[in-house]
């Protein structure tokens, strides 16, 4: 009898062992699917852009170099005009390298003085009312 229970007891825990281990591969196989679809080149791609623009400095940065260029290109379109000049060409693109580099360097006073603009602006200016005495 004894043999019996041990035998019976054995297969019970082989069971159990064999259960265990095909919920462990379902568990694996599912780890397995997610690396693998995280390691997709538009999901890298993805997933790096939004670190990127999760950190402010990288925002305050990447802004000051969109509008670096758009003012150097815009200052080109103005001061250049176009036509067919190689000369005016060159002038053109030293012309707007250097305002690239003026508003890049001095981008934080620039980004003040205007911030401080539009508060004036928008906030009318507080009405001081003279105290009278009792």
């Amino acid at each position: 009898m004894k043999k019996q229970n041990a035998v019976a007891s054995l297969k019970e825990s082989i069971r159990l062992l064999e259960i265990k281990q095909a919920e462990e591969g379902e568990i694996l196989k599912e780890q397995f699917r997610i690396t693998l679809e995280s390691f997709k080149l538009t999901n890298l791609i993805k997933n790096s852009i939004k670190e990127l623009t999760g950190s402010s400095e990288i925002k305050a940065n990447l802004f000051e170099t969109i509008i670096s260029i758009i003012t150097g290109y815009i200052t080109k379109k103005i001061m250049i005009k176009s036509g067919g000049n190689p000369f005016l060409k060159i002038v053109g693109v030293m012309l707007q390298f250097g305002v690239t580099s003026l508003i890049a360097k001095n981008a934080e006073s620039i980004r003040n003085f205007i911030t401080e603009l539009i508060e004036k602006f928008l906030r009318p200016a507080e009405e001081t009312v003279p105290e009278t005495e009792v």
